[in-house]
Formats: C-alpha cells, sequence, structure tokens
C-alpha cells in the first residue's frame, strides 16, 4: 500500500447519502475508503454506488462465509489505518458504548486495534437524550475522536444539534488523525517535520461548574472558545494534545484527545492523570469557590440553606502543576482574566503560581473587544513572562491560538537549543 486507508461504516440515518460524497473527499486528501454497510444504511445509499466510487468491495454481512474466507471481521477492523462511522446513529453509539457485537459493523469496531472516528447524526431530542450523552462520555473516555455533530434543520422538520458534520470536514480530520500515527509504510499525510511532533501538551478550558443542589450550581461566563481553539492549533502543529474541558457547547477539536469534566476538583484529578506532559496551557476558567455540601434535594426558595450558602474553597490547579518537583511540564502556562489593571494582576499571579507565563486578558463588560471576551470570537491579549510583556493587538480567538502555538513551539526551540 502506498496510501493510508480508512474504514468506513456507514450507519442507517438519512445522512448516509453522504457517504459517496464522503469518499470521495477523503479520496482528495489522498486516503484510500472500504466501506462497511449497515443492513439499515442500505436503504439510503446502495453497496453498486459506493464501491463505484471507492473502487473497493462494499461489506455488509457478518455472515457472508465467502467474505469472511477472504477478508473476516478481524481482519477487517485492522487492514486500515482509520475507522470512520459516518453517520454514528443513536443505535451504533449505544452499541460501540456497551461493546455489543451483533452485525459486521459493531463486530469490527469491537475487534479494531486502530484509532476511531465517529460522526453523529440523529435527531436533536435523540442527541441530547441522557442515555445518548451518557454513551458518548463513554466513548470519549475510550479514545474514540468526535467530529460534529452541526446545528441546523433536520430531515425530520426540527432544528437543532443533530446533523451530520460536512464530508469535506470529516475528510479533512481524518487526514489530520492519520497524520498523527503513520504506518511507516505509507506516504505521510502531512509533512512530518511539524515543530511540536514529539511534544505532549496538556490544555484546559472552559468553565467548570460547582453544584449547590441538582438543579443549580455556581460557575462563570467562560465559553471555553479561547482554549478550545489553542488545543487545535497546537494539534495542527504536530503536538498530542489532550483537552481537559468544563462544560462546554463546543464540539471537541479535531485531533485531539478530549477529556469531560465538571468541577474544579474533577479537573484537578483529570489533569494529574494526564501527567508526565511537556507543556501545560491552563485556559480554563476553573471557579475559585465551590458550596461546602451540595445538597442531595432541590432546595426551595423558602428555606434558609438557599440564602445562606457556605462556600469552601476549591483546588488550585495551575499552581498544583506549576510547583517544582519531578512532574512538573518544561512550560507552565496560566491564563487571568481580569477586569483592571490587568497586567499588574498578571505579573503578581505569574510569580505567585510559579508558572513560566501568563495569558492575560481584559474581560470587564467596557473591554475594547466588541461584544465581549467571554462568548465572543476575538481577544486582545499581555503574554507576560519573567522576560517583559508582549501586547497583541485585538484578533479572533483562532489567531490569537495560532500565534500562541508559534509561541511555545520557539519555547521549545529554544530550549532544545540550549541544553
Amino acid at each position: 500500500m502506498s496510501e493510508p486507508r480508512v474504514l468506513l461504516i456507514i450507519g442507517g440515518g438519512i445522512a448516509a447519502y453522504k457517504a459517496p460524497e464522503l469518499v470521495r473527499q477523503l479520496k482528495a486528501q489522498g486516503i484510500a475508503s472500504r466501506c462497511l454497510l449497515t443492513a439499515a444504511a442500505e436503504q439510503f445509499v446502495s453497496p453498486l454506488s459506493l464501491a463505484s466510487v471507492s473502487g473497493d468491495k462494499v461489506y455488509e454481512n457478518l455472515f457472508d462465509l465467502t467474505d469472511e474466507a477472504e477478508m473476516g471481521h478481524i481482519q477487517l477492523s485492522r487492514d486500515a489505518d482509520l475507522i470512520v462511522v459516518a453517520p454514528a446513529t443513536a443505535d451504533m453509539i449505544g452499541k460501540m458504548a456497551q461493546g455489543l457485537a451483533n452485525d459486521l459493523a459493531s463486530t469490527t469496531l469491537l475487534a479494531t486495534d486502530k484509532p476511531v472516528m465517529i460522526a453523529p447524526a440523529m435527531n436533536v431530542r435523540m442527541w441530547e437524550h441522557p442515555a445518548t450523552q451518557r454513551n458518548l462520555d463513554t466513548l470519549r473516555a475510550d479514545g474514540v475522536t468526535l467530529i460534529g455533530p452541526d446545528e441546523g434543520d433536520m430531515a425530520c422538520g426540527e432544528f437543532g444539534l443533530g446533523r451530520m458534520s460536512d464530508p469535506v470536514e470529516i475528510a479533512a480530520a481524518a487526514k489530520q488523525l492519520i497524520a498523527k500515527a503513520p504506518r511507516a509504510d505509507l506516504k505521510p499525510a502531512v509533512a512530518p517535520d511539524t515543530p511540536l511532533t514529539g511534544r505532549k501538551i496538556l490544555v484546559t478550558a472552559g468553565p467548570t461548574h460547582e453544584p449547590i443542589d441538582p438543579v443549580r450550581y455556581i460557575a462563570n461566563r467562560s465559553s471555553g472558545k479561547q482554549g478550545y481553539a489553542v488545543a487545535e492549533a497546537l494539534a495542527a502543529l504536530g503536538a498530542d494534545v489532550h483537552l481537559i474541558s468544563g462544560p462546554t457547547a463546543l464540539n471537541d477539536p479535531r485531533g485531539v484527545t478530549t477529556t469531560r469534566v465538571e468541577t474544579a476538583r474533577d479537573m484537578l484529578a483529570a489533569c494529574q492523570q494526564a501527567l508526565p506532559v511537556d507543556a501545560a496551557i491552563m485556559a480554563a476558567a476553573v471557579a475559585d469557590w465551590r458550596p461546602e455540601q451540595a445538597q442531595d434535594s432541590k432546595i426551595k426558595k423558602t428555606e434558609a440553606g438557599l440564602q445562606d450558602i457556605k462556600l469552601t474553597e476549591n483546588p488550585d490547579i495551575l499552581a498544583s502543576l506549576a510547583q517544582a518537583d519531578s512532574n512538573r511540564p518544561a512550560l507552565v502556562v496560566g491564563f487571568a482574566a481580569e477586569t483592571h489593571t490587568v497586567e499588574a494582576h498578571a505579573n503578581d499571579k505569574l510569580a505567585r503560581k510559579n508558572c513560566d507565563w501568563i495569558v492575560a486578558n481584559d474581560v470587564s463588560l467596557n473591554s475594547s473587544v466588541e461584544g465581549g471576551v467571554m462568548g465572543g470570537d476575538e481577544n486582545q491579549i499581555h503574554l507576560i513572562s519573567k522576560s517583559g510583556t508582549q501586547s497583541w493587538d485585538k484578533m479572533p480567538k483562532t489567531e490569537v491560538a495560532a500565534k500562541l502555538a508559534h509561541q511555545v513551539a520557539g519555547f521549545f526551540t529554544d530550549h532544545k537549543e540550549s541544553q
């Protein structure tokens, strides 16, 4: 083989009609496709059309003895460099999470030792159902990469999250995942000499939610957009990125391992488990305080408990990772969201937390960034270190992320040269 290969598992949803276009887009990225159809998917797309665009046999039946002789489900599951499930229906996601294996698709997924990416597609109510979200949490913990779903009009006439990502986006994400672990006999999908290749980087993003009772929590306005953009920008430079995210409405960044958490204590535990890493970029807006005791039942307005919540301090995740010990990353970057005397507070934080850099910004309501920083798409930052301050112009958060990622790459280049 001279090109990478994807095993495309097509689930039984209306979005299956996009499968031939996804095969074409993968081909445009230099990736060959072999297709596996579920029985339900055959109602939306024909094996003949997929065989025509892929130039390969289409696999359908677990009990086809000829196929089992030529290409058993074990070999089929391991002959590709990446397995893509698109569309990934709620049923398929449930089977994967529970380890069920009652057809060719689910058996192949259970037998694989290769990376798996899913592109969910379903009705918005099915997507939001707690069972689906529990199954997705399980798959994320198992290392499965998610792309989408997108928001928009549904075939059922409803509107919301649940549309399968565009084939162009899925193909690009597949290329990036394959590039992170290329086979020796394959032509690399991207140039291997990227500045952060071989570096493991931890990124935190989003807020934390500190429960008061089953329906209320303490949080902040953080959207997670800046941290997610930083994670994706670092991955684009070749880093092996682990994003630990508080609750957000954002899709997992492409090419990044994402762990979802809720509270500050959850985030600290996930960060400690991710060590050792070369760098830690701590963009999360972690709640400083939490209720001393979360209630098991909803507190009524008339109860004194809602008016007199005792708070206790949360663990300091940034200071914990920046302390001088054998597990300390070579580069620890903190974020400081301030509302006044931004640089002075950031310099104080740099010293108190023992970190190497602070990314500081003004999040006050009268900030110069139109629409506000938290939740907005632009940012204006000061990058502060012991050697001085760089004040950057206002720019989209994606550009801030790209610029910061190159600063991180420069740090490791300088660090390597000084050794």
